[in-house]
């Protein structure tokens, strides 16, 4: 092959065929695949091709220099034996590091791995699901736990440790660890076992226009890229029983001793369906999240859009995150969360358990959704610096904001079935310029701050029927400042309580 005038010698294909696999699904390929691998490896790298037809297999490991080429028509179908995916090697599970069954898919500090084409994957997940469901606490234990607990003695525990004590792990579908560049591109995965495409520790991961299928299963989010750097998700629809697609760093002091954040995502062009979270951050993210772009994406049943999530113990920060132009439709909960308590915790006082959310910010987002979105601080580390631009909302319930600094609303429209569209308790410095509501409720202000100080609320026109504009309650609500607005459609344009002493300023243009 001449490129450039330069005689440069086509990449090697290694049909498993010729190494002993059965493409009519007779006969377990494990073998025949690692072969063909093996060889590939041994001349310095090449393509492992799977023709059209149906293979059983085993785990696949994956060396430097392979790409996994799965045509379309072939389909590789997992064993549900779950001798096959023995011996254990070493994992990440949900932030902590382990021991135990190897991925489907598994590769160990490799370089340039890819795995594409127009074919199925299958992971026959339902036996996993099965296994993990119907376990009881105190009932003997089977061989692969006893072995996971001979091979994970000194692992660093969780803050809850529960399921690790447990000792049955399923593995993720694809797991690589400690790679670089890495590509999944273009196939079709269903019935994960466990998390589907889970990156760890990598470095320059793409996964582009990839359909994952994973309906009523429990755990087997999409794509979960973790501690990684440099990752470009494109083009995928995902449909499955947990979060679409999740970004994490690791969990409590596991994750703090590795260090290694989530950080250099884009995710973009992608439809998500059914699924807890669109897009979800957390709630493992004590290693740090941070420079995150989502845009031009499109949720569509999932049970909340954009949710990020973490607890005390954590630690970590999670930074510098970008939202945009999206579409939210028939979502059961939330368009968009920011939760600090995901699980219920004593105040304590600040320290590396501490986590902290800061500096995230959603812009051009459409949405028919049952809330619109909930805001919930530390009291000892409130969440920072949140702005919300261009956004229309067909809400039941509107913006629910609790114990946050530096919150901003520009251009924002949310139309309500109960209730305000924004609600604020315990927030400082609120910045609120042309909110907007058409659906004005007689019980129910448009804003509604309680114990909120200095707010800036500029360019406001309630339209007709809107009862009350602004209601002002709480003994720690005070500089709350008015300018250029006109609440001539409104009964009320502001109601203060009692309980608010300071007045409130007013500085040009009201009426």
């Amino acid at each position: 092959m001449l490129i450039f005038g330069l005689n440069v010698k086509a990449q090697n294909y290694y049909n498993v065929l010729k190494y002993g696999a059965k493409n009519d699904s007779s006969k377990l390929a494990t073998l025949a695949i690692k072969n063909a691998i093996d060889a590939a490896s041994k001349a310095g790298g090449g393509t492992v091709y799977f023709p059209a037809g149906k293979y059983l297999t085993g785990s696949i490991h994956l060396k430097s220099n392979i790409t996994i080429l799965i045509d379309a028509g072939a389909e590789l179908h997992f064993s549900d034996n779950f001798d096959d995916y023995l011996p254990m090697v070493k994992s990440r599970y949900e932030g902590v590091d382990v021991t135990s069954f190897s991925p489907l898919f598994y590769a160990y500090k490799a370089e340039n791995i890819s795995i594409i084409g127009r074919g199925l994957i299958d992971g026959h997940g339902k036996k996993w699901w099965d296994f993990v469901e119907g376990y009881k606490e105190g009932q003997a234990r089977s061989k692969w736990q006893t072995m996971f607990d001979g091979l994970n003695k000194d692992i660093i525990l969780p803050d809850d440790p529960k399921q690790m004590k447990r000792g049955f792990l399923r593995p993720p579908f694809i797991q690589t660890m400690f790679c670089k560049n890495v590509l999944i591109d273009g196939i079709t995965i269903k019935n994960s076992p466990f998390w589907t495409v889970n990156p760890e520790f990598c470095e320059n991961v793409k996964i582009h226009a990839v359909t994952i299928n994973n309906p009523h299963s429990p755990n087997t989010d999409g794509i979960n890229p973790e501690s990684c750097k440099n990752v470009h998700i494109s083009d995928c629809h995902i449909s499955v029983g947990d979060d679409c697609i999740t970004i994490k760093s690791g969990k409590d002091a596991p994750g703090r001793k590795m260090a290694v954040p989530a950080e250099n995502y884009t995710i973009t062009n992608c439809t998500m369906l059914s699924g807890h979270g669109g897009v979800v951050i957390g709630s493992e993210m004590s290693g740090d999240v941070r420079k995150i772009v989502i845009s031009n994406c499109v949720f569509d049943g999932t049970d909340r859009g954009i949710r990020i999530k973490t607890a005390r113990g954590r630690g970590g920060i999670v930074e510098e995150i970008r939202v945009s132009n999206i579409i939210m439709k028939n979502i059961g909960q939330q368009a968009i969360v920011l939760d600090m308590q995901y699980a219920k915790t004593n105040v304590e006082p600040v320290s590396e358990r501490t986590p902290k959310f800061r500096n995230i910010h959603f812009s051009n987002i459409t949405g028919q959704v049952n809330q619109a979105a909930y805001l919930n601080g530390l009291e000892e580390m409130p969440i920072e610096n949140i702005t919300f631009s261009d956004i229309n909302m067909d809400a039941k319930t509107g913006f629910s904001i609790g114990i946050s600094n530096k919150i901003e609303f520009h251009n924002v429209q949310v139309n309500t079935e109960i209730g305000p569209s924004v609600s604020a308790s315990n927030v400082n410095y609120l910045t609120i310029d042309n909110l907007k509501s058409y659906t004005p409720l007689v019980k129910s202000p448009v804003i509604d701050l309680k114990n909120t100080s200095d707010v800036f609320l500029y360019n406001a026109f309630p339209v007709k029927g809107t009862t009350t504009y602004l209601k002002l309650s709480g003994e720690k609500t005070k500089n709350v400042i008015l300018g250029n607005n006109s609440f001539k459609n409104a009964k009320n344009g502001v109601i203060k309580e009692n309980d608010v002493t300071e007045n409130i300023d007013v500085i040009s243009g009201d009426k």
